[in-house]
């Protein structure tokens, strides 16, 4: 059968499928099992393990669970908690100090976990109910918190770049390195906006009432005791990475050992404690197994029967130059968000789309390598829209779980919308100037 018409028949089944509502890992490991056979026969089943196994055998991969188990024990142990706390001290009593304190938390905490699901619900257990307690506009409330709780994608260690940086073969390391300046800048552009919004009109934030008169001084040095096990944490597990002492799994672990000793110092670790945490884990990588296993195999297959170099001539044949065809790639991105996981748009995406960028004449970015991770941060950027846009909008999702009943899913995919053209406007500034990308990986990457 000819490719174009392969492509077509699986496109088509993986839409069917997903229609009559069968989960999109199994929908995928089901495509990619009934090609294999129709293609291999037998010893197609064969090729499907060996594609699964190439990705779930890697060792960077490791990182990925036990990322996802900091963030679970550090959630259970109340540094959170402790961050907001502190947060709220040193903002003072400036005019949406609460929503620029829960932007800057939102920052410190992705650099903690790199999980995004669990900070959004995080940030809407503890900075929502107090946003709207003091006043603060529902609609920026809601908008902030989903914002900032998705720049955990682009700021260290962020599991889209490490299930990026897998598939795509580039240094993760250089992509956490890549991430920085760009999730900054995002975090920047958040706080800006508050900022003008609430000073252009002061009813969407009331000033907070002055209480009655504490000791500052006692209160300020509380605070900043709060801030000590995240910044240490974050200190210990990027710096590790950073200065080459240890890998990105290896620091992973360490991660893992900080958040349990933080536990243990605040009276928190307990077995009840511990076994709520694993559980959280094991579902949550659970789920990212599944979809990996689909993905990888029917990008696997679909590659082998000749889809990849099918797909890289049909892009790189368009009559457009090489800014246009990446332009073209993170619509591609973009539309799919609307309908599949995000892991399933990398292990899809990535092995046709990186090759063809990397090949490009990108001189004014710089080497291959260099293109391939500016790639990879622009489609962290892309994967950061999709967590926030209508109709899927996970963060979205994650918020309304935890959110008091009277806010409406609706009311929050309008209230999301300003930040995702924040967003939009964060990608186009990382398109035309590299440098944001890549100034940090070319002074401290490998």
């Amino acid at each position: 059968m000819a490719i174009e018409y392969a492509t077509l028949l699986i496109v088509g089944a993986l839409f069917l499928l997903m229609l009559i509502g069968i989960p999109l890992g199994i929908v995928t490991l089901t495509v990619s099992v009934v090609t294999a056979l129709l293609y291999f026969g037998p010893n197609g089943l064969g090729l499907v393990g060996r594609q699964i196994v190439g990705v779930l055998g890697s060792y960077s991969f490791v990182a990925v669970p036990l990322f996802v188990l900091m963030a679970s024990l550090m959630e259970r142990a109340g540094i959170a908690e402790d961050l907001f706390d502190s947060m709220s001290v040193l903002a003072g009593k400036m005019r949406g100090g609460v929503a620029v304190q829960t932007t800057v938390v939102a920052v410190i905490m992705a650099a903690m976990a790199g999980v995004i699901g669990g900070e959004v619900m995080m940030l809407g257990l503890i900075a929502l109910p107090q946003m709207l307690r003091l006043g603060y506009d529902s609609k920026l409330s809601i908008g902030t918190i989903c914002a900032s709780g998705s720049l955990a994608t682009l700021v260290p260690p962020s599991i889209v770049m490490i299930i990026y940086g897998i598939t795509a073969n580039v240094s993760i390391g250089d992509l956490f390195l890549g991430g920085v300046l760009p999730g900054l800048l995002l975090a920047a552009l958040y706080i800006a906006y508050i900022l003008i919004r609430v000073n252009l009109n002061p009813g969407l934030a009331p000033l907070p009432e002055t209480g009655p008169g504490t000791d500052e001084k006692g209160v300020r040095l509380k605070a900043v005791r709060g801030l000590l096990v995240p910044v240490l944490i974050v200190t210990v597990v990027l710096g590790s990475i950073y200065s080459g002492i240890a890998a990105i799994t290896e620091a992973a672990a360490i991660g893992v050992a900080g958040a349990l000793l933080a536990a243990v110092f605040r009276g928190r670790l307990n077995l009840t404690m511990l076994r709520e945490a694993l559980q959280q884990t094991f579902t949550t990588v659970g789920a990212i197994i599944w979809l990996i296993m689909g993905a990888v195999s029917l990008v696997g297959i679909y590659n082998l029967i000749g889809g990849a170099s099918f797909m890289q001539n049909l892009i790189s044949g368009l009559d457009l130059p090489p800014i246009g065809i990446v332009l073209v790639m993170m619509g591609i991105l973009m539309v799919l968000g609307t309908f599949l996981e995000w892991i399933a748009i990398l292990l899809i995406t990535v092995p046709i789309f990186a090759p063809v960028v990397a090949q490009l004449p990108f001189e004014w970015v710089g080497s291959a390598d260099e293109v391939k991770v500016w790639f990879g941060v622009l489609v962290a950027i892309n994967i950061q829209i999709y967590f926030l846009s209508p109709p899927f909008g996970p963060a979205c999702f994650f918020l309304k779980s935890v959110a008091p009943k009277h806010i409406q899913l609706q009311e929050i995919f309008v209230s999301v919308l300003p930040f995702v053209g924040l967003q939009i406007l964060g990608l186009i500034l990382c398109l035309a100037f590299p440098e944001i990308i890549l100034a940090l990986p070319r002074l401290l990457g490998n």
